[in-house]
């Protein structure tokens, strides 16, 4: 109670245990090896778990077997429970003395509208917990094989919502800014982005990959350039959940990937 006497709501304290609390949990990429101790341990001693579409779900039973269960997650252009409901549950299970968890895919503030979440909470006098979770953006590319910086290549990467289209200004800004650009949710951008990034001047050779359902089975990596991509990506029917990476790593991985598949081809050999 010391924090919440002091006013501090938002604390790396554990909670007292009759007290309903939040906490907000990143996820990760879907892997559960990278979801953190800290994530495990709260999903362990959760009363209630509210879930998103990206967040680790499958072994929630097995992480968090006393909770209740509940899916609030959302599909692109289709919110079937709308953010606002969304709070209203963290806040009035939290009132009713329960540990409530809300498990996000990748981390909570990159895109994850976890801080409107904090915010709700904050207003509403309900102690809450941020537990950072792997974000998409850096491992994602990783599981394919690319850096999202490499020596000599790239000193900087920018992560960009793929959501809604940018602005011309936006464009310019991300061309002109050189590295690495990394984009989530952008499948269905793509063409605009692509358009809007020769607009603003980027090569039309510049390396691109589009990497659909990191970490899972199906993962896949579609790469072109920006003058290719589109119709590559069409080609393939790139779908959602994926990441897309413009930039000379694009280029680098690939190269490594070679590199790694020409060890491995070598090692059979001699093994056989």
């Amino acid at each position: 109670m010391r924090c919440r006497s002091a006013g501090a709501l938002l604390t790396r304290e554990a909670a007292p245990s009759d007290t309903g609390h939040v906490t907000l949990i990143g996820g990760g990429p879907g892997a559960l090896g990278l979801l953190t101790l800290d994530a495990a341990a709260a999903l362990r001693e959760a009363d209630v778990v509210l879930y998103d579409r990206l967040a680790p779900a499958e072994a929630l039973a097995e992480f968090a077997p006393a909770a209740e269960l509940l899916d609030v997650g959302k599909l692109p252009g289709h919110h079937r429970v709308p953010q606002t409901e969304i709070n209203d549950l963290l806040v009035s299970r939290a009132r009713a003395g329960r540990h409530v968890v809300r498990l996000k895919g990748g981390d909570p503030f990159v895109f994850g509208r976890g801080s409107e979440e904090l915010a709700a909470c904050l207003e509403a006098q309900i102690l809450c917990r941020v537990v950072p979770g792997v974000s998409s953006a850096i491992s994602v590319p990783a599981a394919a094989g690319i850096p999202v910086t490499h020596r000599g290549v790239s000193h900087l990467f920018t992560v960009v919502s793929g959501h809604a289209p940018l602005t011309d200004e936006e464009h310019e800004h991300l061309a002109g800014l050189g590295g690495t650009i990394v984009v989530l949710m952008g499948v269905s951008t793509l063409p605009q982005l692509v358009a809007g990034l020769d607009r603003a001047g980027m090569r039309q050779d510049m390396p691109v990959a589009v990497v659909e359902r990191g970490y899972s089975p199906s993962q896949r990596t579609t790469a072109g350039t920006l003058s290719t991509i589109v119709t590559a990506a069409g080609v393939s029917r790139c779908q959602s959940p994926a990441v897309l990476v413009i930039g000379e790593v694009v280029r680098v991985g690939l190269e490594l990937q070679g590199g790694a598949a020409h060890l491995a081809h070598l090692t059979e050999s001699l093994a056989s």
